[in-house]
C-alpha cells in the first residue's frame, strides 16, 4: 500500500496504467471527486492518453436557474453544501463540453438533471444495479477509486462505508484478473467526516494499492428532505398498511418514501390516531386485502430492513423501534449497499458507538438485490417482504413507468427496481408494491399519470403486483386485463376516470357496459385536503427534519404553488396574479430572505407581488 497525495496518486496512476485508463466510481456519495478533478485535469491535456469513467449517480448542486428561483435557492445552496466539491466532468456533461479523450458511462442518474445533454443520454447503460459490477469489469476496469473512512478502533482496516455495493462485488473478479497477469489499482481517499461502517464493508488497509488521506477535507454531499404532501402522505398511509409485522420492509429516497416511513411511525407511536385516519380515507375496499397481507396493529415483533439504499427514513424506524427485528445472530437490523442523506443522517451515524453501527450492514449489492447466492439464508431473512418503489407513471394494463421518458431520454435509470419487483415474485409470502401520484400539475395544466398506454416501461405488465395512490390500493396480481384496469380506474383521479375508461372499452378491454363503483367517483384532491385539516398532526411537512429555516418552508411552499398553477410565459395570467396579490403585512422576514423587501424597478416589483401571492395561497 502506498501513502500519498493526489497529485501522487495521479502520477502513480498514470505511469502504472496503459494508455486507456478504464476508472470505476461508486455511484452517489462514495466518489473521490478531489482525486477525480486531478486525474480529469491531466488526461484532459494529454491527447496521447484516453479515460473512460464508469459509474452512476454523479451528485451536484441543484442548478440556481433565474428569476424567484434562483433568489430562493442561492443563499440555501451555499449553506447546505458549502465547500463540496463538485465533479467537473458533470459540468462538462450537461454543457456536451466533453473533452475527446473522455467519455462518461452511467447506469444510473441524478433524476432529470441530465435530459438535455445528448452526450449523457447516449453514453447510458441500462443495466440492473446487480449486473453493474459484471458489465463495468467486462468493459476492461483497471482503476476503482472511492471515498473510504477510518477508525483508530480499527486501526488495520478502513471500511467502504458508504459505498460496498459494487465494489465488493468486483473484488473477486479483480483477483481473477490480477492472477492472470493485469494491472488492476484500487484507490482509496480517506473522509473524516464519512461514518465507519463495520462488518462486510470493511476491508484490510492493505487492499488498496493507494491511499489518499492527507487532502483537503470538503463537506460531504447531501440530499435535503424535502416537503411531504398531502398527496403522497396519502399514498405512505395505503402502503403502510400492507407491512406485516414480523416482516421485511425496503424503500426509497423520496418523499414518498418519506412519507411511508412517517405513516409506519404514527402506525407504531399514535396507533389510535392512525386507525382513525385510514376509517376516515375509507380503506374499506381493501380491508381484506390488508388483513391478508398487512396489517394496522403497532409493531409487536418488529421489522427488518433490507434496501439498496439505506435512506434517512430506514434509520429513523431502527431509533422508533419499527425496524428490530434482527436478521442474524450478529443483530443486523437493516442490510443495505448505499447510503445517502442530508447532513444531520451522516452525525446520527457517526456519533455512534461502533458496535451500535454494526446493527447497520453495508454490504454488496448482489447479497441484497438478488436471491441467487445464500439463497436459503435470503429466504429466511425476507419472510413476509415488502418491496416499495416509485414510478411517475402507470399503463391501465399493469406496466410501470420509473426511468426514461417516451421519446427515450432517461430520468434516472432502473437502479434495482426490478431486481426488488422479481423478488417480490420470487419470494413465498412477499410482495412487490409501487407507489404513485395519480395527477400533476405545471404551468396550470393538470394530467394523469396513469393512462392507457406508454412508448416505454420499467416494470412489465407481467409482473405486475400492487399498486398505490392517494385514493387507495390496487392488487394486479393474478387478475384479468379487465379486472387490472378496474381496479386501476378505482384508484386513479376521478377528472380523469371518464376519459381513461372510453379510451379502454374502445380498445375492447373493457365491457361496454362497466361501470365504476360510486364510492370511487369522489377521488378528488379537496377531499383528502379536507381528510388531512381533520388529522393535521399525522400529515407532518418534513416528518424526517429539514435543512430549511421556517421562512424558506413558507417560500418553498408559495414557490411550488407558483409553478404549479402558472407558465412563466404566460404574462396575462402572471400580471393578474400580481395585481391580486395582498400587501407586504405579515411577510417581511419571508421577503427579505428573497433580497424584495425595497424592490428595485418594475420586474422586483413583479416579483414581488407574485411571491406575495404565493405566500397568501399557502399559508
Amino acid at each position: 500500500m502506498h501513502l500519498c497525495s493526489i497529485d501522487q496518486a495521479v502520477e502513480h496512476v498514470l505511469d502504472k496504467l496503459p494508455a486507456h485508463i478504464h476508472m470505476g466510481l461508486p455511484l452517489g456519495l462514495g466518489k473521490p471527486n478531489a482525486f477525480v478533478n486531478a486525474l480529469y485535469a491531466r488526461v484532459r491535456d494529454l491527447p496521447e492518453r484516453q479515460l473512460t469513467l464508469y459509474t452512476a449517480l454523479s451528485l451536484g448542486r441543484p442548478a440556481l436557474g433565474d428569476g424567484l428561483q434562483r433568489r430562493f435557492l442561492e443563499p440555501f445552496v451555499e449553506r447546505v453544501f458549502a465547500d463540496y466539491e463538485e465533479l467537473t466532468y458533470l459540468a462538462d456533461l450537461r454543457n456536451d463540453s466533453l473533452p475527446p479523450n473522455i467519455r462518461v458511462e452511467q447506469f444510473f442518474m441524478q433524476p432529470g438533471s441530465l435530459l438535455h445533454s445528448e452526450t449523457a443520454q447516449q453514453d447510458y447503460i441500462s443495466s440492473n444495479y446487480s449486473h453493474a459490477a459484471r458489465d463495468i469489469n467486462a468493459k476492461g476496469l483497471n482503476l476503482v477509486a472511492q471515498l473510504v473512512a477510518a477508525t483508530p478502533e480499527k486501526p488495520v482496516h478502513l471500511s467502504l462505508a458508504c459505498n460496498p455495493d459494487i465494489t465488493l462485488d468486483l473484488q473477486p473478479m479483480i483477483a481473477k484478473r490480477r492472477a492472470a497477469g493485469e494491472t488492476i489499482l484500487m484507490l482509496g481517499q480517506v473522509h473524516s467526516e464519512l461514518p465507519y461502517m463495520p462488518g462486510d464493508a470493511e476491508l484490510p488497509i492493505d487492499a488498496f494499492d493507494l491511499l489518499i488521506d492527507e487532502a483537503e477535507q470538503r463537506r460531504l454531499f447531501s440530499t435535503p428532505n424535502m416537503p411531504v404532501t398531502t398527496q403522497d402522505h396519502c399514498i405512505g398511509l395505503h402502503a403502510s398498511s400492507l407491512v406485516r409485522d414480523g416482516g421485511t420492509l425496503q424503500i426509497g429516497i423520496g418523499a414518498m418514501g418519506d412519507a411511508l416511513a412517517a405513516a409506519l411511525l404514527a402506525r407504531q407511536g399514535d396507533n389510535a390516531g392512525y386507525r382513525a385516519l385510514l376509517d376516515e380515507l375509507d380503506v374499506g375496499p381493501w380491508r381484506a386485502l390488508i388483513e391478508r397481507e398487512g396489517g394496522l396493529e403497532a409493531f409487536a415483533q418488529g421489522l427488518y430492513g433490507c434496501s439498496e439504499m439505506f435512506v434517512n427514513g430506514l434509520l429513523a424506524l431502527v431509533e422508533a423501534g419499527v425496524v428490530r427485528r434482527p436478521a442474524d445472530e450478529q443483530g443486523v437490523l437493516v442490510h443495505g449497499g448505499f447510503f445517502l442523506g442530508p447532513q444531520a443522517f451522516y452525525q446520527r451515524l457517526r456519533e455512534m458507538p461502533l458496535e451500535q453501527r454494526a446493527r447497520f450492514g453495508m454490504t454488496r449489492i448482489s447479497f441484497i438485490n438478488e436471491l441467487y447466492g445464500q439463497e436459503g439464508l435470503k429466504r429466511r431473512q425476507r419472510r413476509d417482504a415488502r418491496f416499495v418503489n416509485t414510478v411517475f407513471g402507470m399503463t391501465l394494463l399493469g406496466a410501470g413507468v420509473a426511468d426514461q421518458l417516451e421519446d427515450g431520454r432517461v430520468l434516472s435509470g432502473v437502479g434495482g427496481q426490478y431486481n426488488f419487483v422479481a423478488q417480490g415474485h420470487a419470494l413465498e409470502g412477499g410482495r412487490s408494491i409501487l407507489l404513485l401520484r395519480s395527477w400533476r400539475e405545471s404551468g396550470g395544466e393538470v394530467t394523469s399519470n396513469l393512462f392507457w398506454s406508454y412508448g416505454h416501461c420499467t416494470i412489465p405488465r407481467h409482473l405486475r403486483d400492487i399498486v398505490v395512490t392517494e385514493y387507495g390500493i390496487a392488487d394486479l396480481r393474478g387478475q384479468t386485463d379487465s379486472e387490472v384496469i378496474a381496479r386501476l380506474l378505482a384508484v386513479s383521479d376521478s377528472r380523469f376516470q371518464g376519459e381513461l375508461m372510453a379510451q379502454a372499452k374502445g380498445a375492447g378491454k373493457l365491457a361496454r357496459d362497466f361501470q365504476l363503483d360510486v364510492r370511487f367517483t369522489n377521488n378528488t384532491p379537496q377531499r383528502l385536503e379536507a381528510i388531512k385539516a381533520r388529522h393535521a398532526r399525522l400529515f407532518p411537512e418534513y416528518p424526517l427534519g429539514t435543512d430549511f429555516t421556517a421562512e424558506e418552508r413558507d417560500l418553498l411552499r408559495a414557490l411550488n404553488w407558483l409553478k404549479s398553477k402558472f407558465k412563466l410565459s404566460e404574462v396575462l395570467e402572471l400580471g393578474k396574479a400580481a395585481l391580486e396579490a395582498p400587501g407586504p403585512e405579515g411577510f417581511e422576514a419571508h421577503l427579505a430572505r428573497m433580497q424584495l423587501d425595497r424592490p428595485q424597478g418594475l420586474k422586483e416589483e413583479l416579483y414581488q407581488r407574485l411571491l406575495l401571492a404565493g405566500l397568501q395561497a399557502t399559508k
